[in-house]
């Protein structure tokens, strides 16, 4: 990684977004256009079927142009990791954004149908044709919801196709922060996880989910046995994050 790259937070970019924090609380997006602008510059740069290569367009689009809030590469190597532990037939993912993450997950498991959530319905239509491009839009799928909403987006999960008792084999968590605790809670009482399911949660360091840590931390060897992966936030060197890769016991 280059000096420019560790220290990419220094872009306007990266301040901008910042400042759409609120905005991206919101709608799921930072309010310049960047996430459309995104799509535009995979498409138009990123060979068409070639997942290694799009993804690479987004990380380049990520340090060249404008910040994203991807899990980006350092971590994203995490997740390839875990992932492939798993060998997962079937993924879940809470938090779409540009579709990064997922393609991260169907390259790591060339088997597996993957199922992303995402609460803002533009995101899921750019992650959608990014992964159309990718060539991998045929088993990764995007259902617009939230875990949180009483039991329609759980529901609408369990119409689709793999979904049954025991057979969710890998979770990644990387939406609201407040919403990881409660929200795999919800997913364990759907009955859908087995021993040996694995569920990763991005940023529980850096501006994190502070909750989640100290309830892994309570479940260690009980539900739960989790390893901690000391990291950076997206796209940068200078800030510290943290990634839970935990193993489910029961």
């Amino acid at each position: 990684m280059s000096l420019k790259q560790r220290l990419s937070i220094v872009r306007w970019s990266f301040w901008r977004m910042v400042i759409g924090v609120p905005n991206f609380l919101r709608t799921g997006q930072v309010g310049d256009g960047r996430e459309a602008a995104a799509v535009d510059y995979v498409l138009n740069n990123a060979r068409a079927g070639d997942i290694d290569d799009v993804l690479a367009t987004l990380d380049k689009f990520a340090y060249e142009r404008s910040f994203l809030i991807n899990v980006g590469d350092e971590k994203g190597q995490l997740l390839d990791a875990a992932v492939r532990r798993a060998d997962p037939s079937l993924a879940l993912e809470l938090g779409t954004y540009c579709g990064y993450s997922a393609l991260r997950i169907a390259r790591a498991a060339p088997s597996a149908r993957v199922y992303s959530v995402e609460l803002a319905a533009a995101n899921a239509e750019n992650a959608r044709r990014i992964w159309d491009h990718a060539g991998v839009g045929d088993r990764v799928t995007c259902v617009v919801g939230t875990i949180g909403d009483g039991g329609a987006t759980l529901d609408a999960l369990a119409s689709q196709p793999g979904f049954a008792a025991g057979a969710l084999d890998f979770v990644f968590l990387d939406h609201d922060k407040d919403a990881y605790v409660p929200d795999l809670q919800s997913i364990v009482e759907r009955g859908w996880l087995h021993p040996g399911s694995i569920a990763v949660a991005d940023n529980v360091g850096f501006l994190g989910a502070r909750k989640y840590r100290p309830y892994m931390q309570r479940q260690q060897g009980k539900q739960w046995n989790t390893v901690e992966h000391k990291t950076h936030g997206e796209y940068q060197t200078l800030f510290a994050d943290l990634v839970l890769e935990s193993e489910c016991l029961s």
